[in-house]
């Protein structure tokens, strides 16, 4: 932890992802909703996920739950 009471994301990189995203891609006919999403969490962080209506929010959600299949990427 650095300074009082306050956290950094930069604590956590020396610790292994709990949940590691590469390039994710899904695409539904010919609109891809999701364009190559990476991303990383780790124990202990708070993660928010914030876009516009129709921006994928749920999509990554679903595609991290395997609730839909993603077209490609790493999860």
């Amino acid at each position: 932890m650095s300074g009082r009471g306050t956290f950094s994301a930069s604590d956590n990189k020396d610790k292994n992802a709990a949940v590691s995203v590469k390039d994710l891609r899904k695409c539904f006919g010919p609109l891809e909703v999701l364009k190559g999403v990476s991303f990383e969490a780790h124990e202990g962080d708070v993660v928010s996920i914030l876009g516009s209506s129709g921006s994928g929010k749920s999509t990554m959600l679903r595609c991290l739950n395997m609730l839909e299949v993603p077209d490609s990427g790493e999860i």
